[in-house]
């Protein structure tokens, strides 16, 4: 795996150490790619993550959402009979996988569907976020002001 150098972009951005530091974080903890998992944006504020979790029931899946961190766990019970396999290529083990969410991202609804679990996400700007139109007119800055 080769390492990123984001210097260049510290040089230059101011504020996004936190962003930058993340990405190296993720750079660094790919989470061994298992269960196997989709993002797609299906539009500028709607995504949706897809994760592969054949074998899990509904009731063996936890989502969970602590500030700006998702994560999806998949806990199986130990079964008692004792398998002998010639070749085991579905696994079976317990996971654990963490997403970091943009500032105002918030999971709005999950499903699973033939094996596949669909997590639902929306970035949902305030209203003091947005950009708005500022008048050039400064006089009517002031009328408003005055009110």
């Amino acid at each position: 795996m080769r390492n990123l150098d984001f210097t260049p972009l510290y040089r230059s951005a101011i504020g996004f150490d936190r962003l930058f530091n993340q990405m190296e974080k993720n750079v660094s903890n790919t989470n061994a790619g298992y269960p196997p998992y989709n993002i797609e944006q299906q539009d500028e504020n709607h995504y949706r993550i897809t994760m592969a979790v054949a074998g899990f029931a509904e009731e063996q899946l936890d989502i969970t959402q602590q500030q700006n961190k998702l994560i999806v766990r998949g806990t199986r019970e130990a079964t008692q009979d004792e398998r002998q396999y010639l070749y085991q290529g579905i696994a079976e083990r317990d996971f654990e996988r963490k997403f970091q969410l943009a500032d105002y991202v918030k999971v709005i609804g999950a499903g699973m569907e033939n094996g596949l679990l669909h997590i639902d996400l929306e970035r949902e700007i305030p209203e003091e976020q947005k950009p708005r139109k500022i008048a050039i007119n400064g006089s009517r800055l002031l009328e408003n002001e005055e009110q």
